[in-house]
């Protein structure tokens, strides 16, 4: 699967793309939002779930690359079916190394994974799962067109996190 954006190439993930993947994912900066970097095993269990969505649902986390710049994986974004109570969505996740932050790249991103969500599965709305103190995400979904639809508390890593439910609708 590939996504092509006027700045952007999305593409899946491969076991080529750990060592990029592992960048953004154990940098501190980059993970606060997921109370700080991760171990190797969580990677490499990041990398194998993501690939798992791929031969389970045909999508998930794409690897995002700049156009000018092919081969180099400046951060991730795409589809995921996750859980917000009781319900399963679709939600846009993104997730860019913080040198590529400020530009536009995530909301880039996003609006093309949104996009494809209701041409591709034709899906009634998009979600983005954002934890409440995390101001840059909230500013990404909002500019996607989203709207706060629910508050609701996820446990990660042994942490309770409040988080806010983003949506628009097709």
């Amino acid at each position: 699967m590939t996504l092509r954006t006027a700045r952007l190439v999305l593409r899946d993930m491969g076991e080529d793309d750990l060592p990029a993947l592992r960048t953004i994912l154990t940098d501190p900066v980059a993970m606060t939002a997921y109370e700080g970097p991760f171990a190797e095993s969580e990677c490499r269990a990041w990398l194998e779930r993501n690939l798992q969505r791929y031969a389970e649902d045909g999508f998930g986390l794409w690897a995002v690359e700049l156009a000018d710049a092919p081969g180099e994986m400046i951060g991730q974004c795409g589809i995921t079916r996750q859980r917000i109570d009781d319900d399963e969505v679709l939600e846009v996740g993104y997730l860019f190394r913080p040198a590529h932050w400020q530009r536009g790249y995530a909301t880039e991103a996003a609006a093309a994974s949104r996009d494809w969500t209701f041409r591709a599965l034709d899906a009634p709305a998009v979600w983005a799962k954002v934890r409440d103190t995390n101001i840059a995400s909230m500013n990404v979904a909002i500019r996607l067109g989203m709207t706060v639809r629910r508050r609701f508390v996820t446990r990660y890593r042994g942490v309770d996190m409040p988080h806010l439910g983003f949506a628009v609708d097709r």
